[in-house]
């Protein structure tokens, strides 16, 4: 398939995340318009990156997005293909959809951030505080979401349950896409970064109460960022 047209200019300076977002909405504005139709394959990862001058982290990045907003599937070997015009209500992170996430992680995150309170080492205390200073010095997006995923883990480890710490293994993938995503959102980052420090630092002092609260509060402005991105998308 080479529907797409050729007239496109080169993205924004801004980084990696300006990228993300200037192929993302062509790309998605090319398959709403029916330029990409339903059943097309779309171009390789090295055309794409060649036809919009960025790298190929950043077209897989893209790609996964697409699929997460029920738009494309990629199959290995195959590529990926368009399989909706519009996207889903419900956007899907690998085997879960959001909301399931949604749904699941307070029960999982919240009584996981309480425990932890209670039961961390100093050790483990120390570790969540330099997760959280390399991630508000992380400049890559990417690198940004592993230690995302990693400090959600400490923190489940820190509780003391494994039950806890393997829910949130099995999820891992999943939360990565969400937060690849979700940082899309201008200041969400940084946003993120704040709500860690909060729960940390209720940890660090042993509030359960507070690391609930924290724990609590960040979900929910995870929710609200995924619901605006759901209502943006029904707008389009």
């Amino acid at each position: 398939m080479d529907h797409l047209s050729d007239s496109w200019t080169a993205p924004p300076s801004g980084g990696r995340v300006g990228a993300v977002e200037y192929v993302l909405r062509d790309l998605s504005e090319a398959i709403a318009a029916g330029v990409a139709r339903v059943g097309d394959r779309l171009p390789s990862e090295q055309a794409l990156a060649a036809r919009y001058g960025v790298s190929r982290a950043v077209v897989r990045e893209v790609l996964r997005i697409l699929e997460t907003r029920g738009l494309t599937v990629t199959r290995t070997g195959r590529g990926t293909f368009v399989t909706a015009t519009e996207p889903a209500r419900d956007m899907r992170f690998g085997s879960y959809s959001a909301g399931h996430l949604m749904e699941a992680r307070p029960h999982i995150e919240v009584a996981a951030a309480g425990l932890a309170a209670v039961r961390r080492s100093e050790d483990q205390v120390t570790a969540l505080q330099e997760l959280q200073e390399q991630m508000e010095a992380e400049e890559d997006p990417q690198r940004w979401v592993d230690l995302d995923a990693r400090l959600h883990a400490a923190i489940a480890s820190a509780s003391g349950n494994p039950l806890f710490a393997d829910a949130l293994e099995n999820i891992r993938l999943a939360l990565a896409h969400q937060s690849s995503v979700i940082n899309l959102t201008p200041g969400r980052r940084q946003q993120s970064d704040a709500e860690h420090r909060a729960i940390i630092a209720a940890i660090a002092r042993g509030s359960v109460e507070e690391a609930e609260d924290s724990m609590g509060y960040h979900l929910d402005q995870v929710k609200e960022v995924l619901l605006s991105i759901t209502m943006l998308d029904e707008r389009r």
